[in-house]
């Protein structure tokens, strides 16, 4: 399985700017120090009192500093968090009324099943969307792991307020775990991708829910349920699902339901969109490996081949349906595109329709897919998904109605 660690170290410098000032006041001590011991003025010299006044220095530089960012203006405060409200509770959406008590939704939405789960803010970005992060116990797996999830401007805009909203379930290559590079390195852009396309109407307006998708980081467990280890196969298609459901207006149809993923990331989401398609429509695989191929399955054939993507796309065939929507992307500075082709070739017929989305210079990272899903892959995927449906607008005097069904995507 390819290794997206790129990724991983994108999203860890998303963070490292969380101490700077810190870091700043640390660099006068560790210099202070220096001096002192050259010029033999230290504790060791017998004084006794330098480190009282370093601690005084340390106080001073740290409060010039964020003198400095105030003068500077907020948005240099906020770059070095001296005044932040990352890790604060954050909630998305207005407080509706749970299903069971919602009889009015319309057909084929579902309001926020509940339990509510508390979310605490991780990114705030340009637009002013935010991206907050739980941990989630799965009932059906029993697995415990952290998800990250980002909503759309328009799911708050009140015109979309009894609109439910497709979710593009968004998985990472590399470790996958304790984090997931899409939440936590907002710097890859697909937040901002999914933004910008919503507004230009390329593109729907997803949810985007991100768990990790591995259960410790020292092994690979394919997305799948391997005997003997961690479900993470019923984590990934039951639990994220219903977790879903239980925060954020869905739809009741597999046509709100999607998954993209890169790497080791794009296998799992490739084979559950394969192996659940009564549950999900489409899938951006990015850079992935056609086989499952954890050293844990320890030759247990039979399993293997029930989470094979060759395997399911060729049973998805035979049995005529449901439709499925598979857009892999590769870049043509990586390899894997004729394993891509090659499964293109053999199973994009029937049931299963393919798309490759290449990317020119494009490399094994999510910097390089984020690209590729601007260039077409979202508008594709998003052709063959549900869109939001604001609320009629109230009709000018004398006139009709107007709004009502929504376009490909809401501005």
């Amino acid at each position: 399985m390819h290794q997206d660690l790129q990724g991983d170290a994108v999203a860890t410098a998303q963070d490292a700017g969380a101490a700077t000032g810190d870091r700043a006041a640390e660099t006068a001590d560790r210099a202070a120090e220096t001096a002192d011991r050259d010029t033999g003025t230290g504790d060791r010299a017998g004084t006794g009192g330098r480190r009282p006044k370093r601690r005084l220095r340390r106080i001073l530089i740290g409060g010039g500093l964020g003198l400095t960012l105030l003068a500077g203006g907020g948005a240099a405060a906020y770059h070095y968090r001296v005044f932040t409200d990352i890790g604060d509770p954050v909630s998305f959406g207005e407080p509706r009324a749970a299903a069971s008590t919602a009889p009015d939704a319309a057909p084929g939405v579902l309001m926020p099943t509940g339990p509510k789960a508390s979310f605490v803010r991780t990114s705030r970005l340009p637009d002013g969307t935010q991206i907050g992060k739980t941990t989630l116990t799965g009932k059906k797996s029993g697995f415990k792991g952290d998800v990250w999830v980002w909503v759309p401007k328009q799911y708050d805009d009140p015109a979309y307020a009894d609109s439910a909203f497709p979710v593009l379930i968004s998985l990472p290559g590399g470790r996958g775990y304790p984090t997931n590079y899409w939440g936590t390195g907002p710097g890859l852009g697909l937040q901002q991708a999914v933004s910008d396309g919503a507004k230009s109407g390329k593109n729907l307006p997803f949810i985007l829910v991100m768990p990790v998708i591995n259960a410790d980081t020292k092994h690979h467990f394919d997305g799948s349920d391997i005997p003997g280890q961690p479900k993470m196969g019923t984590w990934m298609a039951e639990d994220v699902p219903d977790f879903a459901k239980a925060n954020f207006r869905t739809f009741t149809s597999r046509d709100g339901w999607a998954f993209m993923g890169s790497s080791s990331g794009g296998f799992g989401a490739l084979k559950h969109v394969l192996k659940y398609p009564e549950r999900f429509k489409a899938v951006i695989a990015s850079g992935v490996d056609v086989v499952p191929d954890s050293p844990l399955w320890k030759g247990n054939t039979q399993a293997m081949d029930e989470n094979n993507p060759r395997k399911l796309a060729a049973k998805l065939i035979a049995a005529g349906g449901p439709d499925v929507y598979v857009n892999f992307q590769i870049g043509t500075a990586e390899s894997g595109r004729e394993a891509a082709e090659g499964f293109m070739r053999d199973y994009g017929k029937g049931a299963v329709h393919t798309r490759l989305q290449v990317i020119q210079d494009g490399q094994h990272n999510g910097k390089s897919y984020v690209r590729g899903m601007r260039e077409g892959s979202l508008e594709w995927i998003s052709k063959v998904m549900s869109a939001p449906t604001p609320k009629p607008r109230p009709a000018p005097s004398g006139g009709a109605p107007s709004g009502g069904a929504s376009s490909a995507a809401p501005q």
